[in-house]
């Protein structure tokens, strides 16, 4: 049983050396000839499964991608092959959601606004929009939902003209997608972009297409020639990756790598996933935990003073779980010298939320329920 595994792919020994030989290889490079060998090929999101890689992968049975999207498959030809696919919905959920509050507390101490007086437009209600809208909900954020999928089944949607001209902070969490009724491919473009407020804080963290980058970067030229206040821009995803229009991440205020989702237990969840669906298809027991693989944190244990102002509080337990100012310096210093594929493959070691014990030094504090925002109590 020959196991191809992206490199990228967290404790996939630990996982699969029980099952088969295992070769690992970094996603861009991955050849057609190499699939000859392969009956089980696990992949992230920059490999792409299509004709090209799979022409005399005669052996392959069974294909997994250890992420929640999907555009980098092509299911119609698996399924024609009769090659079993699976993914990981949610795995990264938690991660991506962290990634986004971070990132929204540094804009909040750069530019001195109170983040509770904001309104947050969450443009894609699935796994990680839904992650993220349980953890503003327990801050006490109001929200706009934008789902024009839920839209037709459930209340409470907003179009997405209404979130761009109406919301402070904008976040996209849609998987791209080209056709069907709602296409998510340039959702942000030239015709909508100037709905955005002024001032407004944006965010992508879904793929790079879903905004058009050019169309943004012509936006702030725009802005900036009018006078106007700028957007406050957060991008951990980029059109063309890994070459991302380098003249629109001078206008970044957080700028990452496409590792929005990259939390220790958001990677090692999809490998977890990944396993249980490989041992189904081959009809093997499930035997391995992960709860049994992670690392203890460095920080495993706080206590917090019921003297500090429950929002001050909260900023310092989350940057010091985890602070995206580490990944955007990163990307600022080596993406010219190391390379986008470079940052992914070598991202420093980052917890999620809930690696983190929580205690009061009295249980009747009243205020913020670290419990509903992630944090273990």
């Amino acid at each position: 049983m020959n196991i191809f595994i992206d490199e990228n792919i967290p404790y996939a020994d630990d996982f699969f050396s029980d099952i088969g030989e295992i070769t690992r290889f970094a996603g861009r490079e991955l050849t057609a000839e190499q699939m000859t060998h392969a009956d089980i090929l696990l992949v992230r999101s920059i490999t792409k499964v299509n004709q090209t890689l799979l022409s005399q992968a005669d052996k392959l049975s069974f294909v997994g991608t250890a992420t929640i999207g999907e555009d980098h498959i092509d299911k119609t030809l698996l399924a024609n092959k009769g090659v079993t696919f699976t993914s990981a919905p949610g795995c990264n959920a938690v991660s991506v959601a962290e990634y986004v509050i971070s990132s929204l507390y540094v804009l909040a101490e750069k530019y001195h606004f109170d983040l509770l007086t904001k309104t947050v437009a969450i443009v894609g209600v699935g796994n990680i929009g839904k992650a993220l809208q349980k953890k503003l909900t327990a801050l006490g954020i109001n929200l706009l939902l934008c789902d024009p999928v839920r839209e037709q089944t459930e209340d409470g949607f907003v179009s997405l003209d209404y979130a761009l001209t109406h919301a402070d902070v904008v976040t996209f969490h849609t998987p791209l997608t080209a056709n069907g009724d709602h296409p998510s491919f340039h959702l942000l473009n030239e015709a909508n972009i100037q709905l955005l407020k002024q001032d407004v804080c944006l965010i992508n963290a879904s793929r790079g297409e879903v905004i058009d980058n050019q169309a943004l970067l012509n936006e702030i030229y725009r802005r900036d020639k009018n006078q106007e206040l700028t957007i406050k821009l957060v991008l951990d995803v980029w059109e063309n990756e890994p070459n991302p229009l380098l003249e629109l991440i001078e206008y970044t205020d957080i700028a990452s790598a496409h590792i929005a989702g990259y939390s220790l237990e958001g990677k090692a969840r999809g490998t977890e996933m990944l396993y249980q669906a490989v041992c189904q298809h081959l009809n093997l027991p499930v035997v391995k935990k992960l709860d049994e693989l992670l690392p203890i944190p460095s920080v495993t244990q706080l206590t917090l003073n019921n003297q500090e102002q429950d929002v001050n509080q909260l900023k310092q337990v989350i940057h010091l779980v985890y602070d995206p100012r580490r990944d955007d310096a990163l990307f600022r210093n080596l993406l010219a010298v190391k390379g986008f594929d470079w940052l992914r493959k070598n991202y420093p070691m980052r917890r999620e939320w809930s690696s983190l014990k929580l205690e009061r030094i009295s249980n009747n504090q009243k205020g913020l329920n670290y419990l509903q925002i992630g944090f273990d109590v």
